[in-house]
């Protein structure tokens, strides 16, 4: 069963999904020419935020969990935009090694580690798991809840010199990264020069900046506004970037107050303009990082500058082009101005009842192909953005 959207069916956020319908064949044509200029990601997942009025993205994620919270029936697309994926990178490729993160506790993440290992083994390679772990000196094989097993060898260099990835008696073609990269890149990862390394090591978090993604996507949406003719804001979410802020000493603290009060004051000027009647909120969320952490909801800029002792403590912690697939994070102890992504939430699988990326504009906006038609735009638009991102910050040396 699919939650039902709770966002009104009427109002300006069906005008623009009209608006993207009415114009499927100048969506797919610009898209289709952004990908002659641009590289794809290997594979992402997008956060999108529907506001009843506005549909944008709050996050996008070039280390993507969440296979297994894919409907299975649509298993096909997934390995269908694999291949795709893999012919562009290493056509013959026989082998390849997917290094996961450290969490061999997290069931749900090792879940989506061997429904990713499923998909790319039925594109016709040979899939292993090279871990990261000390603790993994042996083949090690786990029972997960699902009745999926997978096992997990432990990563080594190997080749002349060591100048290669791999495990013992398995030489990959190339290395597919499941693991953001957090707490930087391990020695053992370092210098690997005779393989593809999916994505490249600047797209970890040790570097990469959400700001810097943002504004990609800004131009990105901007563009594909006059394509379409429609106003950017209603696909673009509003930001603003301070340098470093230390919520500990109160460094920082005045050009966050600073910013979100801007932030705010050009929501209420959009709101006004719009008609709409809800309380505008900014979101503050760290710079670099995942899982949800160091996030909280803003309505008043002097939030930022009164938090308590706990608040501050916690402040301070798709396949290539293809869409395919989806799911709703769901929490039903938060509110709509709220972050999802904390205890109680769950996952539910949008039960597509065609593929997201086949309209019917005979149907209303708000049909199922429809509204995840649109929904499936705005994250292909991310993604593009994700590219030009990692254009930008990629080494002047590559």
């Amino acid at each position: 069963m699919v939650p039902r959207l709770t966002t009104a069916l009427t109002g300006p956020l069906l005008e623009l999904e009209r608006r993207i319908l009415d114009n499927d064949t100048l969506v797919e044509r610009w898209l289709r020419t952004q990908w002659l200029e641009h590289t794809p990601p290997f594979y992402t997942s997008v956060d999108l935020r529907n506001a009843g009025f506005k549909l944008a993205p709050v996050d996008t994620n070039l280390f993507p969990g969440g296979f297994n919270n894919l409907n299975p029936a649509f298993l096909p697309l997934c390995v269908q935009a694999a291949m795709s994926a893999i012919e562009k990178i290493c056509p013959e490729a026989r082998n390849l090694l997917l290094i996961p993160e450290n969490h061999t506790r997290n069931q749900f993440y090792l879940m989506n580690v061997a429904r990713l290992a499923t998909i790319l083994h039925r594109t016709g390679l040979n899939v292993r798991i090279g871990s990261l772990l000390p603790e993994i000196t042996a083949a090690t094989t786990l029972d997960l809840p699902d009745g999926q097993k997978l096992t997990l060898e432990p990563l080594k260099r190997i080749g002349p010199e060591g100048r290669r990835l791999g495990l013992e008696g398995f030489d990959p073609c190339a290395v597919l990264l499941n693991n953001d990269l957090s707490g930087g890149v391990p020695e053992l990862l370092q210098d690997v020069n005779e393989q593809f390394m999916i994505p490249p090591l600047w797209a970890g978090w040790h570097v990469r900046r959400k700001s810097l993604h943002f504004a990609a996507y800004q131009d990105v949406a901007i563009s594909f506004a006059a394509e379409i003719g429609i106003d950017p804001w209603l696909i673009n979410p509003e930001f603003e970037v301070c340098g470093k802020v230390n919520f500990h000493e109160r460094a920082g603290e005045e050009c966050l107050a600073a910013n979100t009060d801007r932030l705010l004051q050009r929501m209420r000027a959009r709101y006004q303009e719009y008609g709409i009647e809800s309380e505008p909120f900014v979101i503050v969320k760290a710079d670099a990082g995942t899982y949800g952490m160091g996030i909280m909801t803003v309505k008043d800029a002097s939030e930022v500058k009164n938090l308590n002792r706990k608040q501050r403590n916690k402040m301070a912690v798709m396949i290539d082009r293809y869409v395919v697939g989806g799911f709703y994070r769901v929490n039903t102890a938060r509110g709509i101005d709220e972050n999802l992504n904390a205890p109680g939430m769950t996952f539910k699988p949008l039960a597509f009842e065609t593929g997201c990326t086949l309209p019917d504009a005979q149907l209303d906006p708000d049909a199922p192909p429809n509204r995840f038609y649109a929904y499936g735009v705005v994250a292909r638009l991310a993604m593009l953005a994700a590219s030009l991102e990692l254009e930008r910050a990629a080494p002047t040396e590559q």
